[in-house]
């Protein structure tokens, strides 16, 4: 057994927490706190963990379940449990592995992933990376020019589907980044990072890694014409001049033939806007607490956009899940499969794609296990009745 290896083994990493703490252990607080913070108060951060506690599990006794199918189809594609790899931005910097590591891992567990365009792994590489599904997910950062050409680009490197996040009309205030030297990690001047360099030192293997890897990696991307790739420091100043409207579906669907995913949805009235546009999924997201406070945490909002869009497109959720039973409750409530982002990301952190395919054995045994001990025979057959939800929960808005 490696070194790495065993610092991953079953008896030492048991749940997503621990790789949180062995990430906070291995990269700088700067990195930590922009993978692990969210915006202004953190409120919505917590809310999106605490209100699964709010659901509880109505199981079924006496049920063996000797066969438990944890397979599902996502947007006509199979994958082997119901999560998929969210789309985390600046990855390059927890780990030099990066994108083409979390994909990697994400196929090998039969598993889909998603793009960030704020990635500093070519789409190419990482495509070719992995064995299962990979989609990629837009900001229209440099312009309509550089986003239809990196939808060419994906198109030919045989990415399936494409997301479109709408949450962002600007970056969201995350206090922990200016507090921790987030930008001035990133920047050009060595002076601005004076004040940080103790605790940048504190991790020599991560600094290592991150000096081989050639330090702050371009947007490798977003290709601005004339210019080439953006530089990454670019993003928060470009965000605000790349928010995506329902207008922009238009001739984004011009620019992509394959199936659009929209995520960044809170409420009933933009999932069926969604739907009309042509959507063939819609995400029910707040983007993990990072953009605006004090919303509706993502599974409170997940029955009023399941009512909302009547069957027409699959629903799926983000925003808050730790542990395999937060998955089956998403199910439950009627998301066909969730998007998993923190809780690999601290995987990659820690340790690169062994860390990324640990969280992702421990999220398949979680709901493996939980499915059964609901007496379910799969994943698929999961429903309302195998929960109950606070009664103030019945009197969402459907219309």
């Amino acid at each position: 057994m490696t070194a790495a290896s065993h610092a991953l083994s079953a008896e030492r990493i048991v749940n997503i927490e621990d790789l949180r703490r062995m990430a906070r252990w291995r990269v700088p607080k700067a990195v930590f706190d922009y993978l692990d913070g969210g915006a202004e108060a953190e409120s919505t951060l917590r809310e999106n963990c605490r209100v699964f506690g709010d659901v509880l599990f109505r199981p079924r006794g006496a049920v063996a379940s000797v066969d438990c199918s944890l397979k599902t189809q996502v947007v006509g594609q199979q994958i082997s449990f119901p999560a998929m790899l969210a789309p985390v931005g600046y990855s390059r910097l927890m780990h030099p592995g990066g994108e083409v590591a979390a994909a990697r891992a994400a196929g090998e567990a039969g598993t889909g992933y998603i793009l960030s365009t704020i990635s500093g792994h070519k789409l190419e590489n990482v495509k070719a990376a992995s064995q299962g599904p990979v989609w990629y997910q837009l900001y229209l950062l440099g312009g309509r020019e550089a986003a239809e050409g990196a939808l060419d680009r994906a198109r030919r490197a045989g990415f399936s589907a494409l997301v479109i996040t709408v949450d962002t009309a600007v970056a969201g205030m995350r206090e922990r980044d200016p507090r921790n030297g987030m930008k001035p990690l990133l920047g050009p001047s060595l002076f601005a990072k004076i004040p940080y360099l103790p605790e940048i030192l504190a991790h020599p293997g991560w600094l290592a890694s991150f000096l081989l890897d050639g330090g702050v990696p371009k947007l490798e991307n977003i290709v601005v014409p004339g210019k080439g790739p953006m530089e990454l420091i670019d993003v928060a100043a470009a965000l605000a001049q790349a928010a995506v409207t329902w207008n922009d579906l238009r001739w984004i669907r011009e620019s992509w033939s394959g199936p659009i995913v929209v995520k960044g949805l809170l409420t009933g009235d933009d999932a069926k806007r969604a739907v009309d546009e042509g959507a063939a999924a819609v995400v029910v997201s707040n983007h993990g607490g990072r953009q605006l406070d004090s919303v509706s945490p993502t599974l409170r909002a997940l029955p009023e956009v399941v009512a909302a869009v009547k069957g027409q497109v699959e629903v799926l959720m983000d925003g808050g899940i730790r542990r395999g039973a937060d998955i089956v409750k998403a199910l439950c409530l009627g998301a066909r499969a969730v998007l998993v982002g923190r809780a690999y990301a601290y995987g990659l952190a820690a340790a690169g794609q062994p860390g990324v395919a640990r969280a992702l054995e421990i999220l398949h045994a979680d709901v493996e296990r939980t499915v059964r001990l609901l007496g379910c025979c799969s994943a698929e057959a999961l429903d309302r009745s195998y929960v109950e939800v606070p009664r103030a929960w019945n009197l969402e808005r459907t219309g």
